[in-house]
Parts: structure tokens; C-alpha cells; sequence
């Protein structure tokens, strides 16, 4: 997750908490929309989408308010996945016997997103870990792990960059330098 994602996510909870209800408004403002979309394209209406996702916010809202609630994934990634369910309580409750079928389909779509979306946490949490065991490594080693994996920076540059007196050395700089990340993010 982005700082500046994780930054709004986290001013709107806290605006939440205190009772400020443009924390409300950028909810609407901001999530939404996508939320509509899913709604009207599995055979539902607007008015079907504001009421989930009214709903959606109020399950936002009891948690913020009644439990010591974290985010631990994107705000919007909990509202789809909350939105996604109630509207599929919603599809289930008015299927007549002969659509069954198609609401238990639409079920084990829900449940595959639901898992990808528990795999998404996952990752991102995942990727948080190892940005925070990267930032605590400290120069140079952040540094060449990033020119080298992220900016895609030839050994070469690296060498010149921290003026190493060959590529071996540079290399061999980068491989301590990868075992002390491996060691730190798998420490948990």
C-alpha cells in the first residue's frame, strides 16, 4: 500500500472516530464508484448499490466505533469485499427456486475474489514487510538493493556509483547485503 494511500485510509478512520463526517464523504467520493459498477454489472441497479453500499459504510462505521478496529489492508479493498458479500446475501435471499443455479455460480464467484482478495492482503502485507526489512538495513546496502532489483542498474553502475574498484567487489557487496534483507524479513 502506497504511504499516501495508507495516509487517507488512515486520516479517514481516525475522522471516523472523531465524529467528522467528511471522513464519511470521502468514502462515498472515493469508493464508491468501483462498488456501483460491481452492483449494476451482476444484475443489480444503482439504487440496489447505494443501499449496499450504505450499508457497507454503516459495517465500516460499527467497527470503527465499537471494536478496536486496524486496517490491515486498503480501505478499499475492505469495502469491496464487504460490499461483494452483502450483495451476494442480497442476490441468495431473492432466488426463486428456479435461479438457484445461477445465485450458487455467483456464490462461487464470490468465494474465488473473496480468496483473491485475502491473497492481495497477503501480498501487500507481505510487500509492507519487506519494505520496512529494507529500510532498516541503512546505507548503502537499501541503496544497492534498490538500484540493482528496482531501478534495474547494471553492476557496472553500481560499482562507478560507490566507487567500488571492480564488479566483483560490487557483487559481492550486493550479495551481503541480500542475505542481511533475508535474514531481517524472515525473522518475523
Amino acid at each position: 500500500m502506497s504511504k499516501e494511500n495508507n495516509d487517507i485510509d488512515l486520516a479517514i478512520i481516525r475522522g471516523i472516530r472523531s465524529g467528522n463526517s467528511m471522513s464519511i464523504d470521502h468514502i462515498y467520493r472515493l469508493y464508491y464508484p468501483p462498488i456501483e459498477k460491481m452492483i449494476v454489472n451482476n444484475r443489480g441497479s444503482r439504487e440496489e448499490a447505494q443501499d449496499i453500499f450504505q450499508e457497507t459504510v454503516m459495517v465500516l462505521y460499527d467497527k470503527v466505533i465499537n471494536t478496536n478496529f486496524e486496517l490491515s489492508s486498503k480501505l478499499q479493498t475492505f469495502l469491496y469485499a464487504v460490499s461483494r458479500r452483502l450483495w451476494l446475501k442480497q442476490l441468495t435471499r431473492g432466488a426463486s427456486k428456479y435461479n438457484v443455479e445461477l445465485v450458487e455460480e455467483q456464490h462461487e464467484e464470490a468465494l474465488i475474489a473473496e480468496e483473491a482478495v485475502e491473497e492481495h492482503e497477503a501480498m501487500e502485507a507481505n510487500f509492507a514487510h519487506m519494505e520496512e526489512a529494507l529500510n532498516g538495513l541503512g546505507e548503502p546496502c537499501k541503496t544497492i538493493l534498490y538500484d540493482f532489483y528496482i531501478g534495474n542498474k547494471s553492476m557496472n553502475d553500481i560499482c562507478e556509483k560507490f566507487g567500488y574498484t571492480n564488479t566483483d567487489n560490487a557483487k559481492t557487496q550486493k550479495y551481503k547485503c541480500l542475505q542481511r534483507l533475508k535474514k531481517s524479513f524472515f525473522k518475523k
